[in-house]
């Protein structure tokens, strides 16, 4: 029966996994159009996704977007996770769960939301707000990381400081942020990634001078599928990769998880 289970298991993560290998293969193509099997293979995609000035001011503005999002969501998912763990008050869990309702709301629903606010402030692409936007989006899974980081600090080493004179920030920056660190860059890595690759959101609050990556590949599709896509489509999940890896180092020096 084990054998049965884990063989189900590797069944459903190759299923998961093959389209992804599929597209990584064909980003080395050296056809002019996608073709699986490629013909040949090259870097020639990689080389135009770079070379492009449109791409790399898609790139940009994704990365600038998604830089805003992620120091906004983890200060505030900081401080609210803070609150959350050490203070007992009225109303936490439904302060938490209304917290947590970017999660449970359709991504849809929430961007047309926060279009018809932009549109009647008219910041409809405003990288700033974009970025704001994105942290709303992001704010629910820095918060569940960072209490679990949290926990896991001794709040007698909070106390011993206090009494030794030391004031409220001055403990904040000096005990309780640096054993609560691989926690904290855990949950920035997460909001990066949550925001460099949101693409319902940016459809709606993005124009064409401040488009993001992920938007920049959608209308492509409508228009060609150019195998520099593909490229493109390599590149991020080498990007989620790689936050992925780093993160599961950052979860070995994290309290309290193994």
């Amino acid at each position: 029966m084990r054998a049965l289970l884990s063989g189900f298991v590797g069944l459903a993560c190759l299923i998961l996994i093959l389209p992804i290998a599929i597209v990584i293969v064909l980003a080395f193509s050296g056809g002019t159009f996608l073709r699986f099997p490629p013909e040949s293979y090259s870097l020639r995609w990689f080389v135009a996704f770079f070379g492009d000035a449109r791409w790399r001011a898609a790139l940009w503005s994704s990365v600038e977007i998604a830089v805003i999002a992620c120091v906004v969501s983890t200060v505030v998912g900081f401080m609210a996770a803070y609150a959350f763990v050490r203070s007992p008050f009225r109303g936490k869990r439904l302060l938490l769960s209304a917290a947590l309702l970017p999660v449970i709301a359709p991504t849809v629903i929430t961007s047309i939301a926060m279009y018809f606010a932009s549109a009647r402030l008219g910041l409809v692409g405003n990288v700033f707000w974009v970025g704001l936007c994105h942290a709303v989006i992001a704010l629910p899974v820095v918060l569940l990381i960072l209490m679990s980081a949290l926990q896991g600090v001794d709040v007698q080493l909070e106390r011993a400081a206090l009494s030794l004179g030391s004031s409220w920030m001055r403990m904040m920056l000096r005990v309780v942020v640096p054993l609560a660190a691989p926690g904290i860059i855990s949950a920035a890595l997460f909001a990066f990634l949550a925001s460099f690759d949101e693409l319902v959101i940016s459809l709606f609050l993005t124009n064409v001078g401040t488009q993001t990556l992920p938007v920049r590949i959608w209308n492509s599709l409508h228009l060609e599928i150019e195998p520099t896509i593909a490229a493109v489509s390599a590149f991020l999940i080498g990007i989620t990769a790689l936050v992925l890896a780093f993160d599961a180092v950052l979860r070995r020096a994290r309290p309290g998880v193994r």
